[in-house]
């Protein structure tokens, strides 16, 4: 068969595969031979033949013995083509010189990793717990029963932190394995300048080529079309392959809003686990590792009793905030000469403490409480009496009594202009349940600690 006829066959095959997949994986194949029954077409890199094989071959199969040529077997070879000067050697996967693809270096380059993310240094408690045992689990190497891992939380709950443990284990465990970190946005500009510069071969070739994919905070990719188009593929080609991926988002999968379902569904095949709001016991943890590694910095400082506790208490909405307060706390006293007391941390961290007496409001009070419970926002405040809808709103009622400053008459206006003799028995009744109903216990410090964080 002559190219002229591959050519021919080329036209019918567009036909049958469709106007993209004909210019993106059939239009690239040269005809380079056809000896004993075999086609062999020449493509640009290896990634680019093993997928026209699993996709296309049987199409050109077919399509070559309807025109008449007797094929049994197709096969498809990366172009090699001899460096011109010895030493000035050309990659081998290419038909003009260029240098190495990354994914054929053992180093696949991503963002970097920050030397402080390690398991050592993350403080484990009750709300994160169970992150830390899959991080720790998917670190040792070995199989695991659940891929992807989706790790979700709020700012500074250790999301990132956890991500870079597991990659500086991994690396220090398995120093040959090909694992590759970035956030979602860095995929993004990625993916967008190997489309502007031509090169999404090699783009797929790169992130189908890793052992171990990270993407940090994915819900950056909701909304952009072309990106999940990519990503979602990315994801399955890894998977089929049995590579392991690690994503965290700010919230679960499917709340991300503008994601894909066909994603959404993907990332929820695997383990999702919520990083929960800091409780006291582990924010006191924090501060007590990070005050040991200060005190290697600044050994003539003092520290008062008293006051990683008050911290603790009073800085609650999350470890970034935690840890920056601390920061400057040791730098403010180490300039001045003093001993970090309670009078010197108030007046050093003024402006942190009045932004951390955050005011929660009754209408957020009301969306929690629906939320948790399952029920419509309009039935909280509506007329209905059945016990599904009564009991969210007599807890409702009680945290706005607890965790705001309104009145009673003024809380019976945001729900549904009730009396206030109404809000107050409501009150009483989860009062006297909390005794006797620990689950009912369980729910309110849930609902608390997700509000107050």
């Amino acid at each position: 068969m002559t190219n002229d006829g591959w050519v021919e066959i080329r036209e019918d095959l567009r036909k049958r595969v469709g106007k993209d997949n004909y210019v993106t994986w059939i239009e690239p194949l040269k005809l380079s031979g056809l000896k004993n029954g075999v086609a062999s077409f020449a493509v640009p890199t290896t990634f680019f033949g093993d997928w026209v094989k699993r996709n296309f071959a049987e199409h050109i199969l077919n399509h070559m013995n309807r025109a008449g040529t007797e094929v049994e077997r197709v096969e498809f070879a990366p172009v090699r083509k001899a460096p011109s000067k010895p030493a000035k050697p050309t990659d081998s996967t290419s038909a003009a010189p260029r240098s190495k693809t990354p994914a054929e270096d053992k180093e696949v380059p991503g963002a970097p990793l920050d030397s402080r993310f390690t398991f050592d240094s993350f403080v484990v408690g009750k709300p994160n717990e169970l992150a830390h045992a899959a991080a720790r689990r998917m670190a040792e190497g070995g199989p695991v029963t659940f891929n992807p891992l989706f790790l979700y939380g709020g700012v500074g709950l250790g999301k990132t932190h956890l991500m870079h443990a597991i990659a500086h284990e991994l690396q220090a465990r398995q120093p040959g394995l090909r694992v590759l970190y970035l956030s979602a946005e860095q995929f993004m500009y990625r993916f967008v300048q190997a489309l502007r510069e031509r090169q999404v071969m090699d783009f797929k070739e790169l992130f189908r080529s890793v052992d171990v994919l990270m993407v940090d905070d994915v819900q950056f990719i909701a909304g952009k079309d072309s990106t999940q188009e990519e990503f979602f593929h990315t994801f399955n080609a890894l998977v089929d392959q049995n590579k392991q991926i690690v994503i965290s988002a700010d919230c679960a999968p499917g709340e991300i809003k503008g994601l894909e379902e066909r994603i959404k569904s993907r990332l929820q095949c695997g383990l999702v686990v919520d990083l929960h709001p800091t409780d006291y016991e582990l924010r006191l943890g924090i501060l007590q590792q990070k005050a040991e590694f200060y005190h290697t910095q600044y050994r003539d400082l003092k520290i008062a009793p008293g006051v990683l506790e008050f911290l603790a208490h009073r800085i609650s909405t999350n470890v970034r905030v935690l840890e920056g307060a601390l920061t400057r706390l040791f730098a403010f006293a180490s300039l001045v000469g003093r001993e970090i007391t309670l009078d010197l941390t108030q007046d050093c961290l003024a402006d942190i403490l009045r932004a951390s007496d955050r005011k929660v409001t009754i209408e957020e009070i009301q969306r929690k409480v629906a939320e948790h419970y399952n029920i419509r926002l309009s039935d909280m405040i509506g007329p209905k009496r059945v016990r599904t809808i009564a009991r969210p709103r007599q807890i409702a009622m009680y945290l706005a009594k607890q965790l705001t400053s309104r009145s009673l008459p003024d809380i019976g206006r945001r729900f549904g202009g009730r009396d206030h003799t109404t809000i107050m028995h409501g009150v009483r009744k989860i009062e006297e349940l909390m005794t006797a109903d620990s689950q009912l216990s369980d729910d309110l410090q849930m609902l608390k600690r997700l509000l107050q964080g």
